[in-house]
């Protein structure tokens, strides 16, 4: 027998239609409307929000924007503070360089332009010639370069393009000689690697179905990706089938070549769980595949994360945590590939492998220490070389090299050091700067510190703090704690125009490292997963108890923020702490955790999340979902929740159903809730210059005025 769960419990207060006076919220609609779960019946009275498409929620985007832009251009340091985060943003960002048909590539953004264009040099000493500028794609420049990848010889450019923040690309292919494209489109792409094959004339790429649903296809359903093969001068229609599942249509595949281009290697994945399939076909002739060979299952479990860095001959070089939960580097020999074959080469140790490759015949290993980066050298053998020096404490973001050559380039980053390229020659063991930016601010004058702090359940949790220097412990400063805690994912030190801007505003900046990400490898993202994903509640709320203990600030002038599944962490935060912080910024978050997998990819994060299908899952997922714990009479915090209309990563309807369930639950709050809903945006990828910097200077301009100058 199923249980009628009360909408005091689980959704806002079902309430007549209205406005209310204190903040002019526009009059919200609510409808009869159940969902059945397992042993209960649960209320959705804001569940037509989910029509992005239809004529009233266009109607109450319009009304919410409003009403949100109107308060935020009362206040007095908008306008400054846009016009600081202008100057910030406006210096050249470079992408780390790769090399191919002894060519180099990059993207440039000068400084203010919305999309970052593309450049191709023949020599580092010689200038880069333009070759694909994605601003004359659109004029409002929501036309974002998703991805590219350059043909062995060097003659053509593969590239994916993203309209409006979509996660659906098209391919297209250039001629580097001449700048032109060809007639080759590739369409219905999201997830996809791009790898070409070594005769350079055709690719492989993995796709989905033609949407058949009628309507806005940006959010239609994912199911049965496929890996094809296209070849250069042929139709899409053509494109050969290299393999499917169609018996698991949920799995996601993907396909890139070896080094060597010997091999084409398949992982197989199920959801966003980082385990997953690996299965090969050897192509033989580099310079003739075969597209044509059988597919071989290597490994046909989701067990492990099997990621091949590189190979020599029949051998496979792979980073897994098969039995090393922080990872190692083995060997896997294809012609004895039995796992009692496997040779570890660079064993487990005390700190996590985030990533490593194969750079002139060498292991490049990228280890985080204390969420730290720190790079080391090995042989093939796994025999220690040292390691490259770096220029400080922060976050090595990427590594670029061939397999074939000593040149390697990385790029380092921390919180008040800007992203700045380095080369370092191998065989020579040297390191020098490459493409260094010049950003309108003093470094100097800030500094970063790591602190650990305990969780509610006594774990250790290291955080970062970054201040002015000198700042005298008193409980005044403006604080922003901004986090994740998922899928994986980890915080490292990163540069951000938005951080100095707040820092230059006198706030303070934290981030800590929670349970559910990658810091400190499998055990700590299982810790946050699934049944566990309380504990990145409690650490989150453990880190904003210690700033304000420690003396960094107080809760009247805490700000908590974060974006996706940041922004589930931000509003679970807001319904089981309240009290915690003065202003709560979620951005695109998953705030039904009872539907999220009724939406586009959403079915995937049952893999970290669970899923209200299964019974286990409703009790916890229903006990910390945004959406179906606000509650009437509670002293919440200022909050601005951000989304974008075209968002088909984290479906805008979340942001929208969430909004209006806080706006309905306390009419005449003393701290309001707005939404901010960006138009011709998603997820965050490819988001115009222009839109981030208004974007930012809103949620920074709303946070110093409940923090700072404004109503207390």
């Amino acid at each position: 027998m199923q249980k009628l769960i009360p909408l005091a419990l689980f959704g806002a207060v079902l309430v007549p239609a209205l406005a209310t006076a204190a903040w002019n919220y526009p009059a919200t609609k609510t409808v009869e409307h159940f969902d059945d779960y397992p042993g209960a019946r649960v209320a959705d009275p804001f569940h037509w929000l989910e029509d992005v498409d239809a004529a009233d929620t266009k109607a109450w985007v319009q009304a919410e924007n409003k009403v949100t832009f109107d308060f935020l251009a009362t206040i007095p340091q908008r306008d400054a503070i846009k016009q600081r985060l202008t100057e910030l943003f406006n210096y050249a960002r470079y992408s780390l360089p790769s090399k191919q048909g002894g060519k180099y590539f990059y993207t440039e953004n000068t400084g203010l332009q919305n999309q970052a264009p593309l450049y191709v040099k023949d020599s580092l000493a010689a200038a880069g010639r333009l070759l694909l500028d994605p601003n004359t794609l659109a004029k409002d420049g929501t036309v974002a370069l998703s991805g590219y990848r350059v043909s062995e010889d060097g003659q053509w450019l593969l590239y994916g393009t993203a309209a409006a923040g979509s996660d659906w690309n098209e391919f297209r292919v250039r001629s580097v000689a001449t700048g032109q494209d060809t007639g080759d489109v590739i369409n219905w792409v999201k997830f996809s690697p791009m790898s070409w094959t070594h005769d350079s004339k055709g690719f492989f790429y993995s796709r989905f179905p033609e949407p058949r649903r009628e309507g806005n296809s940006t959010f239609s359903d994912l199911a049965n990706q496929k890996i094809y093969y296209h070849r250069l001068g042929t139709a899409q229609a053509a494109d050969q089938l290299i393999y499917e599942s169609p018996e698991f249509p949920k799995r996601g595949w993907g396909a890139s070549v070896s080094d060597d281009g010997r091999y084409l290697l398949i992982t197989g994945t199920e959801g966003t769980d980082p385990h997953h399939r690996l299965y090969y076909a050897d192509l033989k002739d580099p310079h003739h595949p075969d597209l044509g060979a059988p597919i071989v299952k290597l490994v046909d479990t989701i067990e492990a994360v099997y990621n091949v860095v590189g190979n020599r001959g029949t051998v496979l070089y792979v980073q897994t945590d098969l039995d090393a939960p922080r990872e190692k580097l083995i060997a896997i020999d294809l012609a004895n590939p039995a796992k009692a074959a496997w040779r570890t080469l660079v064993a487990e140790s005390t700190n996590v492998i985030e990533s490593s490759g194969v750079v002139g015949g060498r292991f490049v290993v990228n280890y985080m220490e204390d969420a730290r980066s720190r790079l080391a050298l090995f042989d093939l053998e796994g025999k220690p070389l040292g390691e490259v020096p770096l220029p400080g404490v922060g976050t090595v973001a990427g590594i670029s090299g061939r397999y074939d050559e000593d040149e390697l380039f990385f790029s380092f980053a921390s919180f008040v050091f800007p992203t700045t390229n380095y080369r370092t020659d191998l065989g020579q063991g040297t390191v020098e700067i490459y493409q260094a930016p010049k950003v309108a601010f003093d470094p100097s004058l800030y500094e970063t510190k790591q602190v650990f702090y305990h969780s509610k359940d006594g774990t250790r949790v290291p955080m970062f703090i970054t201040a002015r220097k000198g700042l005298k412990l008193d409980g005044s400063h403006p604080t922003m704690l901004y986090a994740y805690g998922g899928f994986n994912i980890s915080l490292q030190p990163a540069f951000s125009s938005t951080a100095v801007a707040w820092l230059e505003l006198g706030g303070i900046y934290a981030v800590p490292n929670l349970r559910g990400g990658g810091e400190y490898g499998r055990d700590w993202h299982e810790a946050g997963m699934k049944e566990h994903k309380q504990n990145v509640f409690d650490d989150f709320a453990a880190a904003g108890d210690y700033l304000v203990k420690e003396g960094y600030t107080a809760h009247r002038k805490l700000v908590i923020s974060g974006g996706s599944n940041g922004g589930l962490l931000i509003g679970a935060t807001v319904n089981q702490r309240p009290d915690l912080a003065r202003v709560a910024l979620p951005a695109v978050g998953v705030m039904d955790m009872l539907r999220f997998q009724k939406f586009t990819i959403g079915w995937a994060w049952a893999s970290d999340y669970g899923s209200s299908d299964d019974p286990a899952g409703f009790k916890y997922l229903s006990a910390y979902s945004p959406l179906y714990n606000v509650k009437a009479g509670v002293k919440y915090p200022a909050v601005l929740v951000t989304t974008g209309d075209h968002d088909d990563r984290v479906h805008p309807a979340h942001s929208f159903k969430y909004a209006a369930a806080m706006q309905a639950a306390n009419p005449d709050a003393e701290s309001p809730t707005f939404i901010r809903i960006e138009t011709r945006a998603g997820h965050g990828a490819g988001k115009p210059v222009t839109k981030v910097i208004e974007e930012t200077a809103d949620k920074l301009a709303f946070a110093l005025h409940f923090t700072g100058t404004g109503a207390d």
